[in-house]
């Protein structure tokens, strides 16, 4: 699964995109780890923009458990922006939006995590 990382000062943010399912999710797993050890060794933060995430099934969220869990143990924020309403749904149903930080917008997850990558971000540039 290709996810695109872009770097904004301390905080990288990739995007999924499509369906994250049994097919998809060890994908996922294997994309995700290189930017969780990035972000983990500069004591930075990932930002997940799912605005091109049409479904997440339970195995999806499986994957982003463990790399919320990896992220909260080295004590790196990880955060979810821009979820499409079907996978908000299931986001709220599976109360996963209580688990992990989950923001309106890419804008507002920065806000949250990182003044310095908001600014970046806002300029457009990714360093």
């Amino acid at each position: 699964m290709q996810l695109a990382p872009r770097s904004y000062a301390d905080v990288t943010v990739a995007a999924p995109g499509g369906r994250i399912d049994h097919r998809s999710a060890a994908e996922l797993e294997a994309s995700l780890a290189p930017l969780l050890d990035a972000a983990i060794a500069r004591r930075g933060a990932l930002v997940l923009d799912f605005a091109e995430v049409e479904y997440i099934s339970s195995v999806g969220l499986r994957v982003l458990m463990l790399a919320a869990r990896r992220m909260r143990e080295a004590q790196a924020p990880l955060a979810l922006a821009a979820l499409q309403t079907v996978v908000a749904e299931i986001f709220t149903i599976s109360r996963f939006d209580k688990v992990l930080a989950v923001h309106p917008s890419v804008d507002a997850a920065l806000a949250a995590v990182s003044v310095e990558a908001l600014a970046a971000w806002r300029a457009g540039g990714a360093a």
